[in-house]
């Protein structure tokens, strides 16, 4: 039943799923209705708005540039890569297999988003040539540890609001890390995932490839 409600939600979105711009416009559009509804707004003083606050984004999107460049030098040393070398050694089946680029990418994202996003892909190509696996859910579990990034080490909004001075220090202030990242309830959220992700990409494998 599990794997028929997979291939179910497969053919599902590769028929409907729309370009994700459109998803950029719609979330635009929505913004701009609740500004002017909420905050009495013009549309002209909304899209000036719009305008203004896009180019004060661009420290914040250095600093997501510099995370991403950062990790990806970490993903592409030799000693990364033998640990990664290492470790596709150990899967002896399919199932095993998608379990543990799991769990690595889970790991290797909650460290740095930039990293895991090489690491995933490296780990996953290294595997790849002892253990033969379904590609899509191969590449889907590679991937699937991003969702941990946010409550990780270089999580972007957990970082900004422990940086003095950040854009919201006059209504929120300084909120550390001991309540953000390191709070019990995001650690719990984390150990949770690290569990449960590996066991439904398991799940999730078509049953011609386990044999």
């Amino acid at each position: 039943m599990f794997k028929s409600i997979t291939r179910f939600s497969v053919r599902l979105v590769e028929r409907y799923l729309p370009d994700p711009y459109i998803f950029v416009v719609i979330l635009t559009l929505v913004a701009g209705v609740a500004a002017m509804w909420s905050e009495s707004k013009t549309p002209m003083e909304v899209i000036n708005i719009w305008g203004n606050g896009f180019w004060g984004l661009l420290s914040f999107t250095m600093q997501m540039l510099l995370v991403l460049m950062a990790g990806y030098m970490l993903a592409s040393t030799p000693a990364v890569k033998k640990i990664l070398s290492a470790l596709a050694s150990l899967p002896r089946s399919p199932g095993s297999a998608i379990i543990l680029v799991t769990f690595v990418a889970l790991t290797a994202d909650w460290i740095n988003w930039g990293f895991g996003l090489v690491v995933s892909a490296l780990f996953a190509k290294e595997i790849a040539k002892k253990v033969r696996v379904d590609y899509r859910l191969w590449v889907a579990s590679a991937y699937s540890g991003f969702i941990v990034w946010h409550g990780g080490l270089a999580g972007s909004v957990p970082l900004t609001i422990a940086t003095e001075g950040h854009f919201q220090a006059d209504k929120i202030g300084i909120i550390g890390t001991g309540d953000t990242i390191f709070s019990t309830f995001n650690l719990l959220i984390l150990l949770a995932l690290f569990i449960v992700v590996p066991l439904v990409n398991r799940l999730m494998m078509p049953s011609e490839a386990e044999s």
